[in-house]
């Protein structure tokens, strides 16, 4: 791999996994907090919101530690694309309908009106925190990544002989 790619990869995994950490961290010991967050988009079943509400604060602080140690990394990388994309979707809708919240993607959330005005930065921000979930995907392995050490290739030599 040309290796400006693989610091540039180190790079965007560990930014996004900042991210999701902070905002998981800010999150997790709120749940009503977040669940709040969650139903001020209108879009889920009060049931199924609530569920959501939960459990995402924890798979944002499990995504953000995989990524910042490169556990698993691809794997992370997908969920984060595509929480990022719900995220998107979430916020341009909200947008669309009228509809003031806060995003409460770091904490908080609910009706707040004027809101609107920040939704083209967050949606920017969601985008260029997608692209680089998304070069993290295609990179794969980064520098200073633990997948590096627990999941080594097999050389030729190594597996010589083996099942003989």
């Amino acid at each position: 791999m040309n290796g400006g790619l693989a610091w540039v990869g180190l790079l965007a995994r560990l930014v996004t996994g900042g991210v999701w950490i902070v905002a998981g961290a800010l999150k997790i010991t709120q749940p009503d907090a977040s669940i709040a967050a969650v139903r001020a988009y209108q879009l889920l079943p009060s049931s199924l919101a609530e569920t959501v509400g939960v459990a995402l604060p924890g798979l944002e602080l499990v995504i953000g530690l995989a990524l910042v140690l490169g556990v698993l990394t691809r794997g992370a990388a997908v969920l984060s694309s595509l929480l990022f994309v719900a995220f998107i979707v979430g916020i341009a809708s909200v947008w669309a309908r009228g509809i003031e919240i806060d995003c409460g993607c770091f904490g908080g959330g609910g009706s707040d009106p004027g809101a609107a005005s920040s939704y083209p930065w967050e949606i920017a921000r969601d985008v260029a925190l997608l692209a680089a979930s998304i070069l993290v995907v295609y990179v794969g392995r980064t520098r200073l990544a633990l997948d590096s050490v627990l999941f080594r290739p097999r050389t030729a030599r190594t597996t010589q002989g083996e099942g003989d």
